[in-house]
């Protein structure tokens, strides 16, 4: 029988906190062989990292390996010595994490800290070193590889830097286990999907183990031959991947699976009730219970065991067997479960909040007319000296958002999404056109605006250590707009801050906490809530859900949407995920390079024909189910940001292209039957066919 590149043995982690130990991981037994791709998932502080960590022999201080084993090609991995560890750590053992830029030394070049790996460990000289790190950076399909190895890592983008760190991990000509922890998460689709492509290509050649943690299900579903499913620290679930998704036995693993959207279907998302408990609450019964819409009284007295319920698959659950016997009504009992959290936080929230549906008559919340943002606009000196031209970030953009109505706005990176918001909210100026927020022009930064404005639109920022401030806690970030701008007293916004802090599903006590002192999804949710606090008309949605789990994602989609449906609240909805936008939104708009390509209504958005860039945008999005035909429709790297090409401004990627007349004439609006408009030359009907025949 062929050893398992990496066995964990009952392995269970502890960190001490104020002189007590907190058991973080519990009991975990798992194999990786070679040439599998075994995923790990779960939500925020399931334990993921820290099982990462133990395998990678880099657990903090204050944390230890109580008991278990972990085995490395047979080598008792947690005895190894440092001097051992530091032998194969890079050789044959590598890490990609999720935020590249954190494990790129900024001193170094991309090449140099490439080829550093293959001399350290001695497979090259200095010089064929380099020509090696020029290679892998080729490998990796990044544009111009010997350029690219002369920069440092701030000089590349996010996805550039990504793959860099993936050449960096594949360089070993002896790799034998690779751990990947959330690669893609902050990725765009079109670079999610390329770099997936990029690990499956890569893991053929070398046939190396991948350990894969994420918490994108449609990551899981198309890259790994086995999942476990993760939660506070305990394999709930642990089965060939096209079991877990045709045949889940545990409910955390089914609604983990109900709160991922999907194209084209709009039910409501399921949102799992509760948070994970903190290392110091652990329940004495099934972890599980305390948020579990079927569970039983034994749930919270017994904690069940791990059984085998069929030829590979694990479970630990008491009522596995009614589950897989049909015996067991569990989406029913969980709908019925999630209504009644609906109507909880619609009485104890918002309703004292937002005191009625906004009265006013207007129909349209926000109007923007041929809006223009140039960045890099320079003297005439400065062109002289040879600086670059300026680059149009938003070129000539108009849209109306209704009132209570969600325009969702996609695009990848550098698209000029973000740029967009930006200057809506006034912290971008824009070079020309104009906007309007309820039929009031909107000029000036946000300090020269009037209150009623400022009160009237307020913006969830993508990152939120953008808007929220390290010196106040988080009850402060949340009292001032409700003081300053609805103005309530000091008693009134703290019972009203409790309330918005239960809405985004925290507890009332991370009031007097500071952010550096929450996870990054709980610091969106902080986010979040100050954005409502202020009883808006319109709220700027930059990528609010992007850094959360499905889980979390789901609760705070179904509640914008929940919102939005009382209170006549509008969004503009940015995401680069079609699936988030197409469940929340009413109108969709597609941005390229700063342009609308394509607009219409979401409900007959993802059928035949799109706008090519928008095809390559839906086929690039990872399904939740490992037998979904795969989709391809990859789009080569972009051009230089700065670099517009002539004609249609995606010609040079379009997988479409039509020759001469793409690269010398501007594309008209084209509509086709369902009232959609999209910016190209091929008219309705031959797209439609041509994308019909593909699987578009």
């Amino acid at each position: 029988m062929q050893t398992p590149i990496l066995s964990i043995e009952h392995l269970t982690v502890a960190y001490r906190l104020q002189g007590e130990w907190f058991e973080a991981v519990c009991d975990i037994s798992l194999n990786v062989d070679a040439a599998q791709t075994y995923g790990i998932v779960g939500e925020s502080g399931s334990g993921k990292s820290t099982l990462v960590q133990a395998v990678m022999g880099y657990l903090s201080a204050n944390g230890a390996v109580q008991q278990g084993a972990i085995y490395f090609e047979g080598e008792d991995w947690l005895r190894a010595s440092r001097q051992r560890r530091e032998q194969l750590w890079g050789a044959r053992l590598s890490m990609v994490p999720q935020d590249p830029l954190s494990a790129l030394n900024p001193a170094l070049t991309i090449g140099e800290q490439i080829a550093e790996i293959l001399v350290c460990h001695r497979y090259a000289s200095r010089r064929a070193a380099q020509a090696r790190a020029i290679e892998m950076l080729r490998r990796v399909k990044l544009p111009d590889p010997e350029g690219i190895a002369r920069r440092y890592p701030h000089q590349l983008s996010g996805g550039q830097q990504q793959r860099a760190l993936i050449a960096m991990a594949l360089a070993s000509p002896e790799l034998r286990l690779l751990v990947l922890d959330e690669p893609t998460t902050s990725l765009d689709v079109t670079t999610e999907a390329a770099i997936l492509d990029l690990f499956a290509e890569l893991q053929d050649n070398h046939r190396a183990a991948t350990l894969f943690v994420t918490h994108n299900l449609g990551v899981v579903a198309r890259m790994c031959q086995r999942v476990a499913v993760l939660y506070a620290g305990e394999i709930m679930e642990d089965a060939p991947t096209e079991a877990l998704y045709s045949a889940a036995l545990h409910p955390y693993t089914r609604l983990l699976l109900r709160a991922v959207p999907r194209i084209g279907d709009s039910a409501p998302l399921q949102a799992i009730a509760g948070r994970i408990p903190s290392l110091r609450q652990r329940p004495s019964g099934c972890v599980f219970a305390p948020r579990c819409p079927a569970a039983l009284e034994r749930c919270h007295v017994h904690k069940p065991a791990l059984e085998r319920a069929d030829d590979g698959h694990l479970v630990r659950c008491h009522r596995w067997r009614e589950i897989a016997e049909g015996a067991l009504r569990f989406e029913e009992t969980a709908a019925e479960l999630r209504r009644h959290e609906m109507r909880h936080v619609e009485d104890s929230l918002f309703d004292h909040l937002f005191s009625a549906k906004q009265s006013s008559t207007q129909t349209t919340v926000m109007r923007a007319e041929h809006v223009r943002v140039r960045y890099g606009v320079h003297s005439a000196l400065s062109r002289l000296l040879g600086t670059k031209p300026p680059f149009r970030a938003v070129d000539d953009v108009s849209m109306r958002i209704p009132r209570g109505k969600t325009l969702g706005l996609v695009g990848e990176s550098g698209s000029g999404k973000t740029t967009l918001a930006r200057s809506l909210i006034g912290l971008v100026a824009m070079e020309s056109g104009e906007a309007h927020l309820l039929d009031v022009p909107l000029r000036g930064t946000p300090r020269q605006r009037a209150k009623a404005t400022l009160k009237a639109m307020q913006m969830i920022f993508q990152h939120p250590e953008e808007s929220l401030n390290p010196y106040r806690t988080i009850g402060q970030t949340l009292r001032r707009p409700l003081v300053t701008l609805l103005g309530m007293s000091r008693a009134e916004a703290d019972r009203a801050a409790a309330d918005l802090l239960r809405a985004v599903n925290l507890p009332a006590d991370y009031l007097s906490r500071f952010p550096s002192e929450l996870s990054g999804g709980e610091k969106q949710r902080v986010a979040i809530a100050r954005a409502f606090a202020a009883q808006p008309a319109l709220i700027l949605c930059d990528e609010p859900v992007s850094s959360l789990d499905v889980s979390v994602q789901a609760a705070i989609l179904n509640l914008l949407a929940q919102l939005q449906a009382q209170y006549d609240v509008a969004y503009l909805f940015i995401s680069h995920d079609l699936a988030v936008v197409g469940y929340l939104a009413d109108y969709i708009a597609v941005i390229y390079r700063g342009q609308l390509v394509e607009r219409g209504a979401a409900q007959s958005f993802f059928a035949p024909p799109h706008h090519p860039y928008t095809e390559a945008l839906i086929a690039s999005i990872p399904l939740p189910d490992p037998k979904a035909k795969a989709r391809r429709v990859r789009l080569p790297d972009d051009q230089p940001s700065s670099v517009v090409p002539s004609g249609c401004r995606f010609h040079p990627r379009c997988p479409r292209y039509l020759g001469e007349i793409c690269r010398t004439h501007e594309p008209p609006w084209q509509r086709d039957q369902q009232g959609r408009f999209y910016r190209c030359h091929i008219p309705p009907h031959e797209l439609a066919a041509l994308q019909t025949e593909n699987g578009a």
